[in-house]
């Protein structure tokens, strides 16, 4: 990763709040999006405080591979609203990614999603109202708007909590819109559409195809292939975050960042197995299914909003960014660090 530059030189020129050298908080860094966001902040200068979930093994996720003299990685849990307070003094700017993201664990635990989701968020705004921070960035989810009335789905459309873990999305993006209503904190809710890339969980689609395939399965197990997503590679999505971060007219607004393009969980398949060379069958695995009426059908993101604010366009094409996510996964180093035999919820 590279080297700092100058401090507080602006990124760009116009709308830049986010200045070289200031002080990140990452919430969940840890995780699949979080250590990328970590590791494009700190490519760009930033000094970055990276929080990890707190756990008696010492284990930090994926960031237990990342060095930088510009980063500090503590542990905690966001449900502890003291802790949280500590963590954001001195704070300039919070990404806060911390959260349980998991659709089918959602139904087997749904008060966790409660404590972690919501109140975590309750109480990361709460420390940064308090400790003054200069704006924070609260990761939200296109689960929210649930399978999409109208395409391509913009910020204005319905929300429709179809499962436990898209109504905490959904409370935690509106306890956060209700600081900055009520006490002008400068929120930001970046709505992430369906993100891909190295270091996924397998339980998402896309890792799941490519570890069975790379495992020398030919029966893939997959859920329902009908429903349609906008994929983002995960660069492509961190890119996000820092431009709408860096951009004073984004406070107080919910913005998507997706593609503007849909495919199906079948054609998705097909993809994949012609870029891994592999012949391959469908099997549906029942468990893999969600229940009737929690099964979002159709997502498809209005990326207008957050190209009108920042200039924002995607990097990746899907095949560009299929491509390096089979390139990660099939690297037997990364590999190995999937249980490719058991559906994780």
């Amino acid at each position: 990763m590279g080297n700092f530059v100058s401090p507080k030189k602006p990124l760009r020129n116009t709308n830049y709040l986010i200045m070289i050298g200031e002080n990140i908080l990452v919430t969940g860094a840890d995780g699949f999006i979080g250590s990328h966001l970590t590791e494009m902040l700190l490519e760009k200068g930033f000094k970055v405080t990276a929080l990890s979930y707190y756990n008696s093994f010492n284990d930090w996720g994926w960031l237990n591979d990342f060095q930088h003299e510009n980063l500090k990685i503590i542990t905690g849990d966001v449900r502890d609203p003291h802790f949280c307070k500590q963590i954001t003094q001195g704070i300039d700017t919070i990404f806060h990614l911390a959260a349980l993201i998991a659709i089918p664990y959602s139904y087997v635990a749904p008060d966790s999603y409660i404590d972690t989701n919501v109140k975590g968020t309750l109480n990361i705004c709460q420390a940064a109202k308090e400790n003054n921070v200069k704006r924070i960035m609260i990761t939200s989810t296109s689960e929210v708007y649930g399978t999409a009335c109208y395409v391509p789905i913009d910020e204005k459309h319905p929300k429709q909590p179809q499962s436990p873990y898209s109504a905490t999305k959904i409370g935690a993006d509106a306890i956060a819109m209700s600081f900055y209503n009520a006490f002008g904190l400068p929120v930001t809710i970046v709505r992430p559409f369906n993100t891909y890339g190295p270091r996924q969980s397998a339980r998402a689609i896309i890792p799941t195809i490519i570890t069975q395939i790379a495992n020398g399965q030919r029966e893939i197990k997959l859920g329902d292939l009908t429903p349609t997503r906008d994929f983002n590679f995960v660069k492509d999505t961190c890119k996000g975050f820092i431009e709408l971060a860096s951009c004073d007219a984004a406070i107080g607004q919910e913005v998507n960042v997706c593609s503007n393009y849909e495919i199906s969980m079948r054609d998705t398949l097909n993809l994949i197995a012609k870029l891994m060379k592999a012949d391959v069958l469908f099997t549906e695995d029942p468990q893999r299914l969600r229940p009737k009426n929690s099964e979002v059908f159709r997502l498809w993101g209005d990326n207008s909003k957050i190209k009108t604010l920042t200039g924002f366009h995607p990097d990746y094409t899907l095949e560009q960014g299929l491509q390096e996510t089979i390139t990660w996964f099939t690297n037997p180093v990364n590999l190995k660090k999937y249980k490719i035999n058991i559906y994780n919820l």
